[in-house]
């Protein structure tokens, strides 16, 4: 897997209906949420898109410490459900990590991790903050990774 990273301005047209398309297919066909995706939050972040084969397989997007919050955080993160169980989730959130840690700015990175990911994102070396929480009514933790 090809992994790349662009600024909202470089993604063009065709790449970004791929990701809003896949961001679809899995939040809100896969777990069967509805949510409002397009959040007016993607202009300001990374997107780091995983291909294999020309095809968008895996996707993250980034936001610096205070572009929207406080930390640095990760979010979105998605793998195309026929990709999964090959560590392509892994690379990507590592990339995404190895990304953030570039800028000694950045202190922490946080993340709303759905729960039944929490043994997945602990082995990135995250570590659960709070109470589990309902978001678009699917359980979550608080997660951070100091960097």
């Amino acid at each position: 897997m090809k992994i790349t990273v662009f600024k909202y301005q470089d993604l063009g047209p065709d790449r970004l209906y791929e990701i809003l398309k896949l961001r679809s297919e899995v939040f809100v066909v896969e777990q069967k949420c509805a949510y409002q995706d397009l959040d007016n939050k993607d202009e300001k972040a990374l997107h780091l898109v995983g291909e294999k084969n020309n095809k968008i397989i895996a996707y993250t997007r980034i936001f610096k410490k205070g572009a929207f919050f406080k930390n640095s955080s990760i979010g979105r993160v998605l793998v195309k459900k026929k990709y999964r169980n090959k560590d392509y989730g892994r690379k990507i959130m590592t990339s995404s990590i190895e990304k953030l840690k570039k800028d000694p700015k950045e202190e922490i990175i946080e993340i709303s991790a759905q729960k039944y990911l929490l043994k997945f994102y602990s082995e990135l070396g995250f570590e659960k903050v709070g109470e589990e929480y309902l978001e678009d009514n699917i359980p979550h933790v608080k997660m951070i990774l100091k960097i």
